[in-house]
C-alpha cells in the first residue's frame, strides 16, 4: 500500500473513531439529561392536604384530612406516621400537631368524620420503655416524640423522618400488601422497637393476639368491632379483624410483651381518653420473654444495643383474613431487606399508574397540583383481598376471588360525582372491580341491596342518596361490564325501592334526599331502557320528577315539607339545615343533574336559570373556603360550574373552573380547601384541569371547559375500549388566555361544550383554540 493510501486510511479511521465518540458521548449526555429531567412521578407530593385544622380553619370540617406516608396505587397497606389517635382526624395525622405517636400499617384518606385503622403502630425508642402514648403538651408521659418538618420527605411510595426525642431517623415505603421500615439508632444500649397492637384512630381495638414465632417473627391479630369505636365512634359499624405477620432484621433477644388491666368501661375514644383509663395503660405489667399472650390491651417490645447510624429494619404483611394471608402476603411482596429495592418499586408502580394521563405546559405548581392529585384518585377503593385472592365476605366468611380484586372503602355520597367518572375512562379494570365487589355485598350480606359508605363490609349508611347505583349504571351505559348484569340492575332496583321517596314522592322534611333520590331513580330508568325493560324504565323516569313535588312558588325555591304535606318554616336559601345535609337550601336545589329543563321551567325558564346560576357564583369567596355559595369544600355543588355550559354561558363555565383550579387548590398542607373524601376533591381537579367533567353520570356525556394544561394525552385500555389514545390540546393557552375561541373534533369543527364518552374512548384529538376575550354565545 502506498503511503498516501495508507495516510488517507488513517485519516478515515480517525475521523470515523471520532464520529463514533462523539455519537455516544451525545447518547450518553441524552441519556443523563432524560434521567436528571423531572417525571412525572416526582410531581406527587403527598404532604399536600395533609391537615385536619389548623391556623387556617374557618369552619368545624377542616382541610384535605389525607395521609402523607407510603403507599402504593389501590394498595392494601397505608404506611404513615401517625400524630394522633382521636377526635376528627380521620388519617390519624395532621400538619400542624408537634408529636408523633409512630408509623402504623393502615390509614383512610382524607374522611371527614372519627376515622378508623391505623392499626399496628410500630414506634422506635430509646430509653425507658413507656406503655402509653402520652400526650401531645407532654411527650414525655408517653412513647411519643416530637419531631420537625425540616427532618419530614414525603415522595410517592416513601416517607422519612426524625424522630428527636430518640434522635432516631424512621423511613417507610410500602408494597401492596406490605410494607417496610427502616429505623437508624444513635449509639445507645437501650434501643428499642414498640409495637402498640391495641392503636387504632378513633378507638381502640378490643382485643389482641401476638406470638413470638423465631429469633426473627411474630405474628398476630387485632380484633376492631364497633364496640371499640373507630369509623364514626362506632357509629359506622366498621368490624374487622387485621392480622400481621412481623419480622426483624435484628434478632429477639430481649423483648417482652405489655398487658394494661384496663377499667370496665365501654372502649369507645370518650371513654378511653380519660385519665383512669390512660393511667392504666402506663401501669400495664411487663412480661419479659413472654412468647404467647392474648387479651384486651397488648403490646410488644424488643430492647438491643445500636451503634452511632445503625440501621434496624421492621417488615410486615397485613391480611384481613388471617396470619397465614398476611404471611404470604409478606413473602410475595417483601421477600427481602432490600429497603432500597422496595421504595424503589413502589416508586416505579406510581410511575406506570399516573402514566395514564400525561399533562404538559403550565407552571410546576399546576403539575404538582395534577399530579397529587391524581395520586389521591388511586388510593381507593383499596385491595381487601389477599395476594391468594381470599378475602372476607360481608358473611364474615372467608371467600375466594381469581377473577378480581375484592375492594373496600367506598365513599359513595362523595366519589359517584368525579371520581368514578374518572376512572371509568383511565381504570376501568378498577370499575368492575368495585362493582364486583359491591355486588358480593349486597348477596354475602343477605340484603341484596347496596352499601351507601361501605367501610371494610360495613354498611355505615354514612351520607344520603344511592350512589352505588349511579356507579353502576355509568360503568354499564360506558361498555363496563364485566359482572353479572342482571344481579347488578335488580340489586340497584332494590337499592332504590329501599331508599327513596317512597309513596308520599319525597322524602318528609328533605330537601337533599328527595333530590337525590329523585336523580337515582333516573340513573335506574336510563339502565332499565338499555336493557330492554322499558316498562321499569317509564316507571323510574316518572319517579325521577319526584324533585318538582319540594318546589315552592312562594319562595321560589326547594322546599322540605313533612309527611302531611305542610312546608317546613323557610328561613332563607343561605341557612344550613332546613331538610339539607352538610349543605343549605341554594347550594343543594341545583342538584337536578338529570333533569336541567325540567330545573330551568320550575326557574321561570332560561333567563331566570342563567342569572341565578351567575349569582351564585358573585357571591362565592375567593379563597372557595367553606361558604353559603358554590362551596367547593364539599360535594353537593361539584357539578355545578358545568351547569354554566346549559345556561348558555359556557364562557363562565370556562372562568370558573379556571379559577377555582388556581384557588381552591395549592401545594402544602393547606393545598386542598377541604376534606379530600377518598378521592373525590382531587378527581374534580384531575377532570376540570383537564377540560372535561360529567354533570349527571349517567348519560355518558362531559362538559367541556378551559384545561389549565396546553396538552393532555389520555391512553386508553384496549381492553375495554378502541381507541389508543385521546388527545386535547389548548393552543395559544395561557393563564390569561383562558377563553375557548373555536374547537374541532379529529379534525372537524366542534359546535357544542359537551363530549361523549364514546368519542372519548374511540381515541382521537379534541383541540381548541384559546384566546384573552369570552366567546359570548
Amino acid at each position: 500500500m502506498s503511503t498516501t493510501k495508507r495516510n488517507i486510511l488513517f485519516y478515515f479511521c480517525l475521523a470515523f473513531t471520532a464520529l463514533v465518540t462523539s455519537s455516544c458521548n451525545s447518547s450518553k449526555s441524552d441519556k443523563e439529561a432524560t434521567q436528571n429531567e423531572k417525571q412525572p412521578v416526582d410531581y406527587i407530593d403527598p404532604i399536600i392536604g395533609a391537615i385536619t385544622y389548623g391556623k387556617k380553619s374557618k369552619d368545624a370540617h377542616g382541610f384535605g384530612k389525607t395521609f402523607p406516608g407510603a403507599a402504593t396505587p389501590f394498595g392494601l397497606v397505608q404506611l404513615s406516621p401517625d400524630t394522633v389517635s382521636d377526635g376528627d382526624n380521620g388519617s390519624g395525622y395532621s400538619y400542624e400537631h408537634p408529636t408523633m405517636e409512630g408509623f402504623s400499617f393502615t390509614h383512610m384518606s382524607g374522611v371527614g368524620w372519627f376515622g378508623d385503622l391505623g392499626n399496628f403502630l410500630v414506634t422506635p425508642a430509646t430509653g425507658k420503655l413507656q406503655t402509653n402514648r402520652g400526650v401531645a403538651e407532654n411527650p414525655e408521659s408517653g412513647y411519643r416524640s416530637r419531631y420537625s418538618h425540616d427532618t419530614e420527605t414525603t415522595e410517592a411510595g416513601y416517607y422519612a423522618v426524625t424522630m428527636d426525642d430518640y434522635n432516631v431517623k424512621a423511613e417507610l415505603t410500602s408494597a401492596p400488601r406490605a410494607g417496610i421500615i427502616r429505623f437508624t439508632y444513635p449509639e445507645t444500649d437501650s434501643s428499642r422497637v414498640q409495637i402498640d397492637l391495641a392503636r387504632r384512630v378513633g378507638g381502640t381495638s378490643t382485643e389482641q393476639y401476638i406470638k413470638v414465632v423465631n429469633e426473627n417473627t411474630i405474628q398476630g391479630w387485632m380484633k376492631c368491632p364497633p364496640e371499640g369505636g373507630g369509623w364514626g365512634a362506632g357509629a359506622g359499624n366498621a368490624d374487622y379483624v387485621v392480622y400481621f405477620y412481623c419480622q426483624f432484621s435484628k434478632p429477639l433477644i430481649d423483648y417482652g410483651i405489655w398487658s394494661a388491666d384496663i377499667p370496665d368501661v365501654p372502649r369507645k375514644m370518650r371513654f378511653i381518653r380519660r385519665d383512669n383509663y390512660q393511667d392504666a395503660i402506663k401501669n400495664a405489667e411487663i412480661f419479659e420473654g413472654k412468647t404467647e399472650m392474648q387479651g384486651k390491651h397488648l403490646g410488644f417490645y424488643t430492647n438491643f444495643s445500636t451503634t452511632a447510624g445503625e440501621e434496624v429494619l421492621v417488615k410486615s404483611g397485613i391480611s384481613f383474613v388471617n396470619i397465614a394471608g398476611a404471611k404470604e402476603n409478606l413473602e410475595h411482596d417483601i421477600s427481602h431487606w432490600d429497603f432500597d429495592k422496595t421504595k424503589q418499586e413502589a416508586r416505579d408502580s406510581w410511575s406506570e399508574a399516573i402514566d395514564n394521563i400525561s399533562v404538559e405546559g403550565a407552571t410546576d405548581r399546576d403539575k404538582t397540583i395534577f399530579y397529587t392529585s391524581l395520586y389521591h384518585t388511586l388510593i381507593d377503593p383499596r385491595a381487601f383481598s389477599d395476594v391468594n385472592g381470599n378475602y372476607i365476605g360481608a358473611d364474615k366468611k372467608v371467600h375466594q376471588t381469581n377473577d378480581f380484586t375484592y375492594r373496600t372503602i367506598f365513599s359513595g355520597w362523595d366519589v359517584f360525582r368525579s371520581q368514578f367518572p374518572l376512572q371509568t375512562i383511565i381504570n376501568p379494570t378498577l370499575v368492575n372491580d368495585e362493582i364486583n365487589s359491591l355486588l358480593q355485598m349486597a348477596e354475602l350480606s343477605g340484603k341484596e341491596y347496596l352499601p351507601r359508605w361501605e367501610m371494610l363490609n360495613s354498611y355505615s349508611g354514612v351520607m344520603l342518596g344511592n350512589p352505588a347505583v349511579s356507579v353502576i349504571v355509568d360503568a354499564y351505559e360506558k361498555g363496563i361490564r364485566n359482572y353479572d348484569i342482571e344481579k347488578a340492575f335488580t340489586y340497584s332496583k332494590n337499592t332504590v325501592d329501599n331508599t327513596g321517596n317512597g309513596e308520599l314522592g319525597y322524602s318528609n322534611k328533605h330537601i337533599s334526599k328527595t333530590l337525590e333520590y329523585a336523580y337515582s331513580d333516573w340513573a335506574l330508568s336510563v339502565m332499565a331502557k338499555s336493557l330492554g325493560k322499558d316498562d321499569i324504565a317509564e316507571t323510574y323516569l316518572k319517579k325521577s320528577e319526584n324533585y318538582k313535588n319540594i318546589w315552592n312558588d312562594e319562595v321560589n325555591w326547594f322546599r322540605a315539607k313533612d309527611s302531611s304535606g305542610t312546608w317546613v318554616e323557610w328561613k332563607g336559601k343561605t341557612v344550613h339545615g332546613q331538610g339539607c345535609i352538610e349543605s343549605n337550601p341554594y347550594q343543594q336545589g341545583w342538584f337536578v343533574p338529570h333533569d336541567i329543563d325540567g330545573l330551568k321551567t320550575l326557574m321561570g325558564g332560561e333567563e331566570a336559570f342563567k342569572n341565578e346560576l351567575i349569582s351564585f357564583f358573585e357571591n362565592t369567596p375567593d379563597d372557595f373556603l367553606w361558604n353559603n355559595y358554590y362551596n367547593h369544600a364539599n360535594e353537593p355543588v361539584h357539578h355545578v360550574p358545568f351547569m354554566l355550559n346549559e345556561a348558555g354561558v359556557p364562557h363562565l363555565t370556562q372562568k370558573t373552573t379556571r379559577q377555582i383550579c388556581s384557588d381552591a387548590y395549592g401545594t402544602g398542607p393547606y393545598g386542598l380547601c377541604g376534606n379530600e373524601d377518598v378521592g373525590q376533591l382531587s378527581a374534580w381537579y384531575v377532570l376540570a384541569s383537564i377540560g372535561i367533567h360529567p354533570i349527571a353520570p349517567g348519560d355518558n356525556k362531559y362538559q367541556i371547559t378551559s384545561p389549565v394544561f396546553n396538552e393532555i394525552e389520555i391512553k386508553l385500555d384496549r381492553n375495554y375500549y378502541s381507541g389508543k389514545t385521546f388527545k386535547i390540546v389548548a393552543q395559544n393557552n395561557s393563564e390569561e388566555n383562558i377563553y375557548i375561541q373555536s374547537m374541532t373534533l379529529n379534525g372537524k369543527p366542534l359546535n357544542r361544550f359537551w363530549i361523549t364518552h364514546q368519542e372519548i374512548t374511540q381515541g382521537g384529538v379534541l383541540e381548541m383554540e384559546m384566546g384573552l376575550e369570552p366567546v359570548i354565545q
